[in-house]
Formats: structure tokens, C-alpha cells, sequence
């Protein structure tokens, strides 16, 4: 497969991916926001900003609208939701010959759809916009799965999605580190990443910060859990690097990073994983970095991008 099109399909799952779980901490967040009056707008829209890379210059005060405004509707910042639908169309217009007419289609409508849906959600509120933008992004993901083969170009976009969302969940439990265990904020980062529901199940309702990292850290069977992302990362590499010498155990620089971030969630000890929990976050968004760059180096012989504009969350 040509670079280019290997680096448009993996930025797409990228976009994606980032739209859509903007979109879902947006949702979550503007219904706190406006149900809670104890929540003080200002500082919480600038934690949001925060964990998603985004800096409020020339703002002095943050609202609900504000924080709408900026992260879901401003075109000129590529870490907003339009901005990442608008990138992953222009990445799909790019490779139309590897990316089925299904895919195009969906995403090609999506933005037809945005300057409507935008209208709309500025008179009756942003719920049905950032509703929109999941189910559209749920759609996308039920496309490729059921129109594209599994070649190297399903394995790039499934790659760079599964990197995106490591990242992202990484950012929302940096953002709660500071929150005491019993903190309402632990249920506000399950419903951000969609987590909720299938949390509750499985620990039978109880909540506290322990359980709440640990699912979204390090469970197996969770689609959503930085685990289960880095090991389907490592598996898309894998694919990808059919004549890496196994005998040898020799490993590319992409393949090794992930590894050694996946083998270090996974073989850490349950009681150890609140210990120091911000020093081990932030080395893990680090690493996250690490691995985007070194596959941006090795398939795409490109210097590293950086996907966020903001650096590490400042707590």
C-alpha cells in the first residue's frame, strides 16, 4: 500500500475516533454544567479544555456556550468536533481508491449535515448535535467493518482509532487524579468514555477510584479500556510487520513501544496502580505519544505529527 494512503486511513480512524469521544465528554459535561449550579462553569470548561489540548486565549470567562462554541463548532481548531469530522473527510477524499464508497458516503454527509445541525443545536442546545455526531460515528464503524477487507488498510485505520482512544482515556483519568474516591467525578469520567452501564455490571454498582482506573486502565474485555486498545494496536503491528525476524525476537520501534506500554499495565499489580497514579499517567500519555510518532516515522517516512495542540494535561 502507497504512504499516502496508509497515513490517510490511519488518521482517519483517527478523527474519527477523536470526534466521537469529544463529542461524548462534550455531552457529558454540558449536562453537568447546566443541571448542577454548584459546578463553577468557568473552572470546569477549563478542565475540559485541558484534557483535550485546547487553549482558551482571549477568553477571561468560560461558559457552556463558550465551551460549545470552541470545542464542538469552531472550524478553525482542529481538535473540535467539526474540525476532526472536516480532517477525516479530507483524508477520506484523498485515498477514495482504497476506502469504499459506503465510507465516503457517511462521512461526506456528515458534514453536508454539520452547518444544519449546528443551527439547530445553537437555538434548542448542543445535545442533539454531539448525539449526532456518535450515532454518525457509531455508523462509520459499522461501515468499515462490514464493507472493508481485512488488508492493510482495515489494519491502519483500525490502528490509528485504537491509538486515538488510549490517548483520550488516558486524558479523562488525568483529569480526575486530584478528585478524592468517593468523588461523583469518577461517575462523570464513566460516562465520558461510555463506560457506565458496563462498569456497574460488572462490579455490581460499586464505585469508587480504584475500580474505576482499574476498569479503565487494564480490563480485557472492554472495547473502550487503554488495555484493550494498546493490545489491538499491537496486534494491527503485528500484521503489518510480517517479515520482522521472530527467530531473533527483533521488534520495529513502533511494535516495542506498545509492547513494552501494554506489558506494564498488564502485569502491574492491582495494588499498585493508585500509587503515584499522576507520575503513571503521564508517562503513559508520553509513551502514547512515542508510539504515534515512531509509526508515523516507519510507515509513512514522515517526521512525527503531533496529534494534540495541547502538551500534558497541567494539574
Amino acid at each position: 500500500m502507497l504512504a499516502r494512503n496508509a497515513e490517510s486511513l490511519y488518521w482517519i480512524g483517527r478523527y474519527v475516533e477523536r470526534a466521537d469521544d469529544t463529542s461524548r465528554i462534550l455531552n457529558v459535561s454540558v449536562h453537568q454544567l447546566l443541571e448542577d449550579a454548584s459546578v463553577d462553569p468557568d473552572h470546569a470548561s477549563r478542565q475540559l479544555l485541558a484534557v483535550l489540548g485546547i487553549s482558551p486565549e482571549g477568553m477571561e470567562t468560560l461558559d457552556v456556550w463558550k465551551l460549545t462554541e470552541l470545542v464542538a463548532y469552531a472550524k478553525d481548531n482542529p481538535a473540535s468536533i467539526v474540525g476532526s469530522i472536516n480532517s477525516a473527510r479530507e483524508n477520506t477524499r484523498g485515498a477514495r481508491e482504497v476506502v469504499s464508497t459506503e465510507l465516503w458516503e457517511c462521512l461526506n454527509a456528515t458534514w453536508n449535515a454539520v452547518p444544519d445541525r449546528q443551527r439547530y443545536a445553537r437555538r434548542a442546545g448542543p445535545h442533539a448535535f454531539l448525539s449526532f455526531v456518535e450515532e454518525r460515528a457509531a455508523m462509520f464503524a459499522g461501515l468499515a467493518d462490514s464493507t472493508m477487507s481485512r488488508d492493510d488498510g482495515w489494519l491502519f485505520m483500525v490502528l490509528g482509532r485504537s491509538v486515538e482512544r488510549a490517548d483520550m482515556v488516558v486524558r479523562l483519568l488525568l483529569s480526575r487524579v486530584q478528585d478524592s474516591a468517593s468523588s461523583p467525578g469518577w461517575i462523570t469520567v464513566l460516562r465520558s468514555a461510555g463506560a457506565q452501564d458496563t462498569y456497574l455490571r460488572t462490579y455490581r454498582g460499586a464505585l469508587d477510584a480504584g475500580r474505576v482506573v482499574q476498569f479503565l486502565l487494564r480490563d480485557t474485555l472492554f472495547p473502550r479500556s487503554v488495555f484493550h486498545a494498546l493490545r489491538q494496536a499491537e496486534e494491527c503491528l503485528e500484521q503489518l510487520d510480517p517479515g520482522v525476524n521472530s527467530r531473533a525476537n527483533e521488534k520495529s520501534e513502533a511494535l516495542r513501544q506498545l509492547g513494552r506500554a501494554r506489558s506494564e499495565l498488564e502485569f502491574l499489580r492491582p495494588s499498585d496502580l493508585l500509587e503515584d497514579l499522576p507520575k503513571r499517567l503521564g508517562a503513559l500519555q508520553t509513551s502514547i505519544k512515542d508510539i504515534g510518532d515512531a509509526v508515523s516515522v516507519q510507515y509513512f517516512h514522515s517526521s512525527p505529527w503531533v496529534a494534540w495542540s495541547g502538551a500534558e494535561v497541567s494539574l
